[in-house]
């Protein structure tokens, strides 16, 4: 197993990749602390994927909660060996008609969010940590109407660069990994109806060169890559996973 012994914190972990994340961690022999807003979220996934979870509920945008976050860390493991950084929104910003309201709920928990969790586990890394940023193929391509999304995935994606290169005495290797469109629940919100939902996966699926949309467990087995040792030569560098979308 890839990760036997080995400790790991995955935000954003209630659903989607995060969720398919810990169960692969779970499964390659990690402890892994997941974090989420949504405590039955949390539970069930408890309940799930047993003793290897322990559940944190915090908000990422909360200098607050991230301290928590640190201690509960601190007292269950020690100190980690991976960590995910993996909460994040998506949704249309046009330029016309996107209010400050929605800047602000965007960028906090894509870009303030990552760096405040970031700097709550880097005391609490071991040396010769993983960290995984989670980003976008939408921070290589110019797509109308998505202009906040695919600024806040390129901020995150040129942390990975500099957080390796702040951190490279302590050899914490920094990736990111880069799903394109993504059979999540993330694509539920907004109040659509389940018919208008399966017709917008169909619209994308049918400009991805593979096919159809990406599952979670593509982009886990990406983050499982890089947590592990296979990655060990690999620093600053970016996974993009996304059906041949950004590269065809």
């Amino acid at each position: 197993m890839k990760l036997e012994g080995k400790t790991a914190l995955i935000t954003g972990a209630a659903s989607g990749i995060g969720l398919a994340t810990a169960r692969l961690f779970v499964e390659e022999g990690a402890h892994v602390a997941i974090v989420g807003r949504d405590a039955a979220k949390l539970d069930a996934v408890r309940a799930e994927l047993g003793e290897r979870i322990v559940t944190i509920q915090a908000d990422v945008r909360h200098v607050d909660d991230m301290q928590r976050m640190q201690d509960v860390v601190k007292q269950t493991f020690g100190a980690l060996d991976v960590f995910f950084a993996n909460a994040g929104v998506a949704f249309s910003t046009p330029l016309d008609g996107t209010t400050p309201e929605q800047y602000d709920t965007l960028m906090d928990i894509n870009v303030k969010g990552v760096f405040l969790s970031m700097q709550s586990v880097t005391p609490v890394l071991r040396d010769g940590a993983s960290v995984i940023l989670n980003t976008s193929w939408l921070n290589q391509v110019g797509t109308p109407g998505l202009s906040l999304l695919s600024a806040s995935k390129a901020a995150v994606r040129s942390l990975a660069r500099t957080w390796s290169s702040e951190l490279l005495s302590r050899r914490i290797r920094v990736n990111a990994v880069s799903p394109g469109a993504t059979d999540t629940p993330i694509h539920a919100r907004g109040g659509a109806s389940a018919e208008q939902v399966a017709q917008a996966k169909q619209k994308i699926a049918s400009r991805i060169p593979v096919g159809h949309l990406g599952a979670p467990e593509d982009i886990a087995r990406a983050a499982l890559f890089l947590a592990s040792d296979d990655s060990r030569y690999m620093l600053g560098a970016e996974i993009v996973v996304d059906g041949g979308f950004s590269a065809l």
